[in-house]
């Protein structure tokens, strides 16, 4: 991506946009000299050597060899399965495995839901973070991350595995940290953590590969809200306590030869995210998307599915679109958005407010959408809110799919129920029959019109 003079080039569709990609210092003059220093300052492709393991299904989709995974993802995508190899292959799409189900994020897919769980340092109940898996799988989520940093983290996490079927993401930051302790935490307790978690099932991990240089350009902006990623915040805590390169970077060889053994998706964390609307993007976010894209090409290259997160937080909705857009045009890696929410005022409805933002992504081209709840900001949140948030960004997929795909079959269904007045038929196809249900009372018809209902009307002409 780094050694492609377009990249460096790109289109000024806002300044805000130009801002996340264009290097600080970039001029028009100044392309030829950026160019020849980035192909030279390109990171090393490591050589298919230092990550040896199975094939994986990079692998095998450059062997132009269809796996069980792939003709599952084809056949419930709607996908020609040919296509969707050559996706593989190129690194547009990714498969998530675990146990018998298999599940596609990338380009022409559906876009997918993830749910964030786990225990907290304030709050550790194991039973609520298992009622929020059922509740994941029960309502449509596509996957689940195991954020838990608080108990006996191993354990909830077997537990959370013994639950669902759902692919599960985990962020080894976050226990090695718990586990160590800022100050005694070492980059082999770090890689230690990602080994082990790797050996336990899970079907994605999260690595923030922020760099020292980075936190210098970090540093001289200055933003109401800092740094709010907290896999982020971690890692540049643990490279600034210890005098440190990030050593998810520094050692990257051995974090794709563990994603390669197990085969499991890398995903590149979006540590630059804006945690309120005011921070707009800046050259700390640009730097951050350039290094992502470097790096994926290295998992890439390694037979290692990757995705990037990116676009995620806080947002004003005018540039949502454009940002995503550009980031599509660029890469070919799925885009992963935390979000993002459009407005900072939403306190306790925040989820309504990201599923806008987030249909508005989706619609632009975001492959994969992480939900947001009602308690963000406020508080770890309970079962009742994790099935609002979801419901919420299921709705809001769906509607960014309608757009970037022409999804409407479920619409025209939906619409053809109602034009016959059949509600039960209209309840059953809801998202959530049960809470649609409830508005119905014991009345046998629809109380909002009564006789006066329009199709009931015109139904006589």
């Amino acid at each position: 991506m780094l050694r492609d003079p377009a990249f460096i080039n790109l289109p000024v569709v806002y300044w805000s946009v130009k801002w996340l990609f264009m290097p600080v210092d970039y001029s028009a003059p100044d392309r030829m000299r950026m160019v020849t220093i980035h192909m030279a300052g390109a990171p090393r492709i490591p050589a298919r050597s230092a990550v040896k393991g199975m094939k994986t299904l990079v692998d095998s989709a450059r062997e132009e060899r269809l796996t069980p995974p792939m003709k599952t993802v084809a056949t419930e995508g709607g996908v020609d399965p040919n296509e969707l190899l050559r996706r593989i292959a190129a690194g547009s799409v990714v498969i998530m495995q675990r146990k018998n189900r298999c599940t596609g994020i990338g380009t022409g897919l559906r876009t997918k839901i993830n749910v964030n769980l786990g225990t907290s340092s304030g709050k550790v109940s194991v039973s609520d973070e298992l009622r929020k898996a059922e509740i994941a799988e029960t309502f449509g989520a596509d996957t689940i991350s195991d954020l838990s940093m608080g108990g006996d983290i191993d354990a909830i996490r077997q537990e959370i595995l013994a639950c669902t079927t759902l692919p599960v993401t985990t962020v080894p930051v976050y226990q090695a940290v718990v586990e160590c302790g800022l100050e005694n935490m070492t980059a082999e307790d770090i890689l230690t953590t990602l080994k082990r978690q790797a050996g336990q099932g899970i079907s994605s991990v999260v690595v923030h590969c922020v760099t020292r240089k980075m936190l210098g350009v970090f540093k001289k902006k200055k933003r109401v809200l800092g740094m709010v990623s907290k896999g982020g915040s971690i890692t540049s805590a643990f490279m600034l306590t210890h005098d440190c390169e990030n050593p998810f970077v520094e050692h990257f060889d051995e974090v794709l030869s563990i994603c390669r053994k197990h085969d499991i998706v890398l995903s590149l964390g979006n540590t630059a995210r804006s945690g309120c609307i005011h921070d707009r993007p800046d050259a700390f976010q640009q730097a951050e998307i350039r290094q992502n894209c470097a790096l994926a090409h290295r998992a890439l290259a390694a037979g290692v599915q990757v995705i990037i997160e990116g676009a995620g937080g806080h947002i004003r909705n005018d540039r949502i679109a454009p940002i995503i857009r550009s980031y599509k045009k660029r890469s070919p890696f799925p885009l992963f958005v935390a979000g993002p929410l459009p407005t900072d005022i939403a306190a306790g409805y925040d989820h309504i407010a990201g599923a806008i933002g987030a249909s508005t992504a989706s619609a632009a081209g975001a492959d994969y959408l992480c939900y947001i709840t009602p308690a963000e900001h406020l508080g770890l949140p309970d079962p009742q809110a994790v099935k609002e948030g979801l419901i919420a960004f299921r709705i809001a997929a769906h509607v960014g799919d309608t757009v970037k795909q022409g999804r409407e079959n479920e619409d025209a269904e939906v619409a053809v129920l109602r034009a016959a007045l059949d509600r039960e038929a209209q309840i059953r196809c809801a998202m959530d029959p049960e809470r649609a249900r409830q508005f119905c009372g014991e009345e046998t018809e629809c109380t909002m019109c009564g006789k006066f209902c329009a199709i009931k009307v015109m139904r006589n002409f």
